[in-house]
């Protein structure tokens, strides 16, 4: 049996390749599984031509992914990346007065750089430090549902989803409260643009840009401030840190706090987003759910893995030819592991298309793995399992609003989240 057949539809004959080179679509994002089911059983590990130029080898299966990202031979550097799009693609790369500021993050360095800035935030986002946050989090869950007017249709991505992780990451970093509003704003125009860890600034809003630029003028003068008046936050944490009797520099404190902001809040907007409308389109796992709130922690794990946050890993690069599933990508080849296609094979997952919410936790890709794996992880999971259990709770009657096939998916590749999610809830 073909996998077209598998997968119950057929490409549109644009996919068809392009010469050696399989072609991929920003509309490909509004139902990614038919591709990735494609080519996880045709050719898990083959060059695709993506929807800003760039070339770029897909990597769509379960344990080529692991082997990927535990790979030391392809690298997150970005400033080497640049160099490869500046030579070998008609792609403009990143502005550096754009991306210097976020640009030195964890995702985008090797080892030894990656080790040092990874041991600066696991001793400043501590999982006690994670775990303190779960009373606010509670609170601020009830403020955000109690706003809710139950008698008319709710986007459950804007008004619930969106801004819980956006004001837990403003708890995390001691944003004053008089500032919060532009936060907001800034973070919103940065994440739905993937500005902070994007590697190419063609697709990049010009809001977007300015936005940026706010956010990292701002960081550093609430940094400046809290060098002279520390509190008891992630970025003060991040400042008296030491390693080895060194501190990180401002502009390093800068970029980890936008790698907070973006995949704190991504995150865990799409948990929920995902989260909700794979629930609200399985009602026999909604109903079991509703009876056994026990089985929540579990749940979120499947909704993470379903049909996850994540659509791909950052991208990498091969230093040299390297063979992965029996393909050999070139030394200077793009590289990206497709974490939705990985969480839906079938090898590691057993009916990895069924949804299944007490199915055994454990092996999904959406974290990450390996050396990069997500330090906020605890945190994202604390807020996802005290949303859905104060969601589910509060409104026995959640239900969509529109048909599913009415949903508009994000046609950004980095990450898989709707536009909207509207729902009735009386």
């Amino acid at each position: 049996m073909s996998a077209d057949q598998a997968t119950g539809q057929s490409l549109p004959a644009e996919h068809q390749e392009r010469g050696e080179t399989f072609v991929f679509h920003a509309a490909d994002m509004q139902d990614p599984h038919a591709v990735y089911d494609k080519l996880r059983a045709e050719t898990p590990v083959r060059e695709v031509l993506m929807p800003n130029g760039l070339k770029v080898w897909m990597v769509t299966k379960h344990a080529d992914a692991r082997a990927v990202m535990a790979d030391r031979r392809f690298s997150s550097d970005l400033v080497h990346g640049r160099k490869l799009v500046e030579t070998g693609s008609d792609v403009r790369p990143t502005q550096e007065d754009y991306g210097s500021q976020f640009g030195r993050h964890m995702l985008n360095v090797d080892p030894p750089d990656h080790t040092r800035l990874r041991r600066f935030m696991a001793k400043a986002l501590t999982p006690r430090r994670m775990e303190g946050l779960k009373p606010n989090v509670s609170t601020l869950v009830d403020e955000l549902l109690d706003a809710i007017d139950p008698t008319g249709e709710v986007d459950l991505v804007g008004q619930f989803g969106s801004p819980l992780p956006l004001t837990v990451i403003c708890d995390l970093f001691g944003v004053p409260a008089s500032d919060r509003s532009d936060f907001h704003r800034w973070a919103l125009a940065i994440g739905t643009d993937s500005a902070p860890v994007a590697l190419t600034s063609d697709n990049r809003s010009d809001e977007a840009k300015s936005c940026a630029a706010a956010m990292a003028g701002y960081l550093l003068e609430l940094i400046d401030h809290k060098q002279r008046n520390p509190g008891d936050d992630l970025l003060t944490a991040l400042i008296t840190a030491r390693d080895e009797d060194q501190a990180l520099s401002s502009i390093e404190v800068v970029s980890m706090a936008f790698l907070t902001l973006f995949a704190g809040h991504e995150t865990v907007v799409h948990l929920i987003g995902n989260g909700t409308l794979s629930l609200l389109t399985h009602p026999e796992q909604l109903a079991l759910l509703r009876s056994d709130l026990s089985l929540l922690p579990n749940a979120v794990e499947e909704f993470l893995r379903y049909d996850g946050p994540a659509n791909t890993s950052m991208m990498r690069y091969s230093t040299e030819d390297v063979e992965i599933g029996g393909a050999v990508i070139p030394a200077g080849s793009f590289v990206a592991t497709i974490l939705t296609s990985a969480n839906r094979d079938d090898e590691f997952f057993p009916r990895a298309a069924t949804m299944d919410i007490t199915r055994p936790m454990g092996g999904h890709m959406t974290f990450g793995h390996g050396i990069h794996y997500c330090v906020g992880a605890p945190l994202a999971r604390i807020e996802g399992r005290v949303a859905f259990e104060r969601l589910l709770t509060r409104f026995p009657k959640l239900r969509l609003a529109v048909e599913p096939e009415e949903l508009v998916w994000q046609s950004n590749t980095l990450i898989r989240g709707l536009s909207r999610l509207p729902v009735l809830v009386d």
